[in-house]
């Protein structure tokens, strides 16, 4: 894994990662991110031209709300099967 700072349009959430957003919940992590900064990391695998979210949407969701343009993530890399 190794740490990037991304624009955060270049993130596509799959389908099977677009699942029901907590409001409250985004809204808690977005108030920890202002105080505190993102504690734990947004993971995105490569992708041709851009990076697939793997894990994080809340995380990802709270980065939006504050009106973040960027965000620190882990590239990892894609399981093959």
């Amino acid at each position: 894994m190794k740490d990037v700072v991304i624009k955060i349009d270049q993130i596509y959430v799959p389908a099977a990662k677009r699942g029901p957003i907590d409001a409250a919940k985004v809204q808690a992590i977005a108030e920890s991110i202002a105080e505190v900064g993102l504690q734990s990391p947004i993971l995105v695998r490569p992708d041709k031209t851009r990076y697939v979210l793997v894990s994080g949407l809340h995380r990802l969701e709270a980065c939006k709300a504050l009106g973040e343009t960027t965000v620190k993530v882990n590239v990892v890399q894609a399981i093959k099967h």
